[in-house]
């Protein structure tokens, strides 16, 4: 796996976009400061800029700097408890990756070959579902590689956490639940 890590990595510090597995789907992910890599990973996703995206690292320190707040007052994860936060963005972060939106999506994950993948690329990463909005997730890894394997620069392989779909999203200052987990 440390092989596939390093490849996957060194694609995506050269622009690249990738898929991994995450605590509930596959995710497509790219630099969190790379705009063009971002702007690939929305045309690939068919997603709406306007929308904003998810930054996913390993440990809070990765998330210093895109958050107008300290990343420690995330909360720490319990295995396979995906949740996302939504904190006030750094003043820097790109609309590509906070949408219309003054706040950005962050999520510390449990996902060992997801933590991997962002310790080898020393950063938080852009993370969103592999799946082009409005089609369902994906979860199977031969539909992940028929569908993306021609338009992503790597398929890190490993299998999907044991959450059943994408992650709860709630706001750190008030606890409310914008997105239910599935």
């Amino acid at each position: 796996m440390t092989l596939a890590i390093a490849r996957a990595a060194d694609a995506l510090l050269a622009g690249g976009v990738v898929t991994c597995p995450t605590e509930g789907v596959f995710g497509l992910s790219c630099m969190p400061d790379d705009d063009q890599a971002i702007a690939r990973l929305l045309s690939i996703k068919a997603r709406d800029p306007a929308k904003g995206l998810i930054l996913v690292a390993a440990e809070p320190a990765q998330l210093d700097g895109w958050m107008a707040a300290s990343a420690n007052d995330i909360p720490t994860p319990v295995k396979d408890q995906a949740i996302t936060w939504i904190v006030p963005a750094a003043a820097h972060v790109s609309p590509l990756v906070r949408g219309e939106h003054k706040t950005i999506a962050v999520r510390l994950t449990t996902h060992p070959v997801m933590a991997a993948l962002c310790d080898a690329a020393q950063s938080a990463l852009v993370s969103t579902s592999a799946n082009r909005s409005g089609e369902p997730v994906v979860r199977n890894s031969v539909l992940l590689h028929r569908k993306f394997s021609a338009c992503v620069d790597y398929i890190v392989p490993g299998a999907c956490g044991g959450a059943t779909g994408p992650s709860e999203i709630r706001v750190l200052a008030t606890g409310d639940v914008l997105r239910a987990a599935e």
